[in-house]
């Protein structure tokens, strides 16, 4: 295992970094502190070619870039404080109303116009790891309170990329952290309509005309979007006429960590198996993302030629009555851990 740093940029006068973390399987994950982003994951194929997986730029100047600011893909992000969107942008919290940036028509999205993964945070390697930490400010992007946030991002001996997440507030404050990761099995060499996904529910969040959700849970067993059983995302894709944009929930009272979604391609035999203490998944397959996206070495991106698996807390949550632990109080600890194993 090893840990090597390098210089990615520099923002706001300040140098950005970029850690590299590398088991002795020959996977390779790069992570900058702007952010807290992935930039790149190196997974073996069945043949042994090792290739990047993951939609990003090898350098900082790539997330400044004309075409994707104006599309705004979130490519590899820490979401927050509170990621996927909240409806009208408002939010009631101990008999206040709270407003917030109005950045996805009438709703507000992944946290507000400066994110977390806009912000640059500190960073601290260990032997298989690096921890990334900010401060978050009351009312920063309209939340209350202020807010220690870490993320530790960890590369395991036995290919599991482990992210766990916390941050406690001094004041109530919604808190649902997420990575964004675009991940194609195939690395990039055609878009992922050939993979398979299995997710581990038949339910999901029932969506309102602007995309947020209502509260209402769907049982959607033998439906289209039932992935249960394990479907191919293109035939899915044919069946709905569209691209995947579902939040699945699963029974998870407890937020114990366990198995929520497994994608995988025959093609080239690579596998990636989703495990999370959260009670919500958001499966994307990148309709909106602009094919005029590209790695500076060519690596094209576009429209479904990746897919996220955005583990977080419901969807809309804090206008969502008893929507579970949307809400972190005062002083109480908000913990979360996604581990993404990979196979091939």
């Amino acid at each position: 295992m090893s840990v090597k740093i390098s210089i990615f940029g520099n923002y706001q006068g300040e140098d950005i970094k970029q850690f590299s973390l590398k088991n002795e399987h020959g996977i390779e994950m790069k992570i900058t502190n702007y952010g807290a982003t992935i930039t790149s994951i190196s997974v073996p194929n069945k043949k042994g070619e090792i290739e990047n997986i993951a939609c990003g730029f090898d350098t900082l100047d790539g997330y400044f870039g004309k075409e994707y600011v104006e599309n705004s893909p979130y490519f590899g992000g820490t979401i927050g404080r509170y990621c996927s969107q909240i409806k009208d942008s408002k939010f009631t919290l101990n008999g206040k109303i709270y407003h917030l940036a109005k950045n996805c028509g009438e709703n507000n999205l992944h946290g507000g116009v400066l994110g977390f993964d806009k912000r640059i945070w500190k960073a601290q390697t260990f032997d298989n790891g690096v921890k990334m930490s900010l401060y978050s400010k009351d009312l920063e992007e309209g939340f209350p309170g202020n807010v220690d946030v870490s993320v530790t991002f960890t590369l395991s001996s036995n290919n599991e990329l482990r992210i766990d997440y916390s941050a406690k507030p001094d004041q109530d404050t919604p808190l649902s952290l997420t990575n964004h990761t675009y991940f194609n099995l195939n690395a990039f060499s055609s878009n992922v309509e050939n993979h398979n996904a299995k997710i581990n529910t038949t339910k999901r969040h029932k969506m309102d005309d602007t995309g947020a959700a209502t509260g209402a849970i769907e049982n959607i067993e033998g439906k289209i979007d039932d992935l249960s059983k394990g479907k191919s995302i293109g035939d899915v894709h044919t069946a709905m006429g569209d691209g995947f944009e579902h939040f699945y929930v699963f029974d998870n009272p407890d937020f114990k960590l366990q198995e929520v979604a497994q994608i995988t391609s025959d093609e080239s035999g690579r596998t990636l198996t989703v495990s999370s203490t959260e009670p919500c998944m958001l499966l994307y397959t990148g309709k909106y993302t602009s094919d005029a996206i590209k790695r500076e070495n060519g690596e094209q991106y576009g429209k479904y030629r990746g897919f996220c698996c955005e583990t977080h807390r419901y969807q809309n949550g804090p206008n969502i009555e008893n929507s579970p632990k949307s809400i972190t109080k005062a002083g109480e600890e908000f913990k979360s851990t996604t581990i993404f194993k990979f196979g091939w």
